[in-house]
């Protein structure tokens, strides 16, 4: 018997670390593949503001299909469930800030691969990265490093028509539930006269979060989710707005938890 267990074991930590090989390259295969058609595309559609809003949803759109068909990928083949259905009554509303917990590097895909046409708040590192920066920014997706040029940018993407998706956490969670939250969301909102929509990420392990190194294997199988949280309509008081989605979303956030525990 010890034998057996020793034999399931091995093998249960070889399947998770086939999977993590599959998924980090496959990601990589994807960001690859579109990366010199971003970087053609992008001048040739940037050209005047017509054809630059124009360009910015074709980058938004190819995103969208590129993270929906990673997601399919997982599903098929690394052993991950997601439910995501409940953004999908996002998808013809008008114009909104998102806010969301960021207790992984796959949050932005979860919410991306069910909405075309979402602009991210990015952190100015990855930006510059080399494998997804182009189509980032052909996308128009925004740095953070620039309060200021951040709320303008994120006004004038609104105004096209996009949602506006920001983790008012700044980086991914370190003390779960929930981090302190910045008041960036609620200063958009206010400036662009938007509601916000609070999104809550569920999870069955903390894979690819701020404390789990990139080449450490999951625990199998990996389950996602996101859930609606609550509508805030434009904030007139943005440090009272920020104080309540904090709160709000904590306690949202402690109960899942809670629950998924037990």
């Amino acid at each position: 018997m010890p034998v057996l267990r020793r034999l399931r074991a091995f093998l249960r930590a070889l399947h998770a670390s086939i999977v993590m090989v599959l998924g980090v390259s496959s990601f990589t295969l994807l960001c690859l593949v579109w990366l010199p058609f971003a970087w053609i595309l992008r001048p040739l559609l940037s050209d005047g503001a017509e054809s630059g809003a124009h360009g910015r949803r074709i980058g938004r759109r190819f995103i969208h299909q590129g993270f929906r068909l990673y997601l399919g990928f997982l599903r098929l083949f690394c052993a991950n469930r997601f439910d995501l259905a409940a953004l999908d009554a996002l998808r013809n509303t008008p114009p909104q800030v998102l806010v969301a917990n960021h207790p992984s590097l796959l949050d932005v895909l979860l919410i991306v691969s069910r909405l075309p046409n979402v602009v991210c708040v990015m952190k100015a590192g990855l930006m510059n990265n080399i494998l997804f920066g182009a189509a980032a920014r052909m996308a128009g997706y925004i740095r953070n490093d620039g309060p200021l040029e951040m709320i303008l940018q994120a006004d004038a993407a609104l105004a096209e028509g996009a949602h506006v998706l920001i983790f008012p956490e700044g980086g991914r969670t370190v003390e779960f539930p929930l981090d302190p939250f910045g008041q960036s969301a609620a200063l958009i909102a206010r400036r662009a006269n938007v509601s916000i929509q609070s999104l809550l990420i569920g999870f069955s392990s903390p894979y690819l979060g701020k404390h789990w190194p990139l080449w450490r294997r999951p625990e199998l199988p990996l389950r996602w989710s996101v859930r609606m949280g609550a509508c805030y309509p434009r904030p007139t008081d943005v440090t009272a707005c920020t104080r309540q989605m904090e709160r709000d979303m904590r306690m949202a956030l402690s109960a899942q938890l809670g629950s998924s525990i037990s």
